[in-house]
């Protein structure tokens, strides 16, 4: 692929990216989409954040490993250029430019306000019910959290990585259920983790943009 489609490509992925961020900011500014922010966020405890940095390291461990086996290294963001996820805006295309920066950074602002909602759309998707699945379904459910992050554009290794945090927040949900027999709950517990989970992830890439700004 020739530099000048792949800067088109890049480009128009980060489009599509800002536009996602604009609507889930959009709906957080919601009376429907504020509610849940707020009790999504009024629910984090130290239950949830504990563990977030263990279960960092783990995933980051395992993804190193697998993207050492041939192939689980390729994603097609990675594959344009860009660097990690595509929601986090970093790509050649804007290296040594003053968007380098400016991207990435505006993407974290647009993120963070919407991040217990992109939470709750999975937790939806990939936990909501599984107290009634079996263990073959709810592994089955948990790897396909991982894969989904390849579909975005995440190297295939490390999305599969990102199973071991599917298979925690699962823990969680199952948890939560079985504590208080209530689907909503469970799922707004398994939110919280997630939530936890995100932000620290991007907490950090904001530290990594300023630093960079900076130096």
């Amino acid at each position: 692929m020739n530099d000048q489609l792949a800067n088109v490509l890049t480009f128009a992925v980060l489009g599509v990216m800002g536009v996602r961020l604009v609507t889930g900011l959009r709906h957080s500014r919601t009376f429907e989409g504020r509610s849940l922010v707020v009790e999504v966020l009024h629910r984090i405890r130290l239950r949830h954040v504990w563990p977030v940095p263990l279960l960092l390291a783990a995933v980051i461990a395992l993804a190193t490993a697998l993207m050492m086996v041939p192939g689980l290294d390729w994603g097609w963001w990675t594959e344009l250029g860009g660097a990690g996820n595509p929601v986090f805006g970093s790509s050649d295309a804007t290296t040594g430019t003053v968007w380098e920066w400016v991207i990435p950074l505006v993407f974290m602002c647009l993120l963070l306000p919407a991040l217990p909602l992109f939470a709750h759309a999975e937790e939806r998707i990939f936990r909501s019910g599984a107290e009634g699945w079996s263990p073959a379904r709810r592994a089955l459910k948990i790897v396909q959290f991982g894969l989904i992050h390849a579909v975005i554009g995440i190297p295939v290794g490390a999305a599969l990585a990102l199973s071991l945090g599917g298979a925690y927040f699962m823990w969680v949900y199952l948890r939560a259920f079985h504590l208080s027999n209530s689907r909503s709950d469970a799922t707004l517990e398994s939110t919280a983790a997630h939530t936890a989970y995100n932000g620290l992830i991007v907490g950090l890439v904001v530290v990594a943009i300023l630093v960079d700004a900076v130096v």
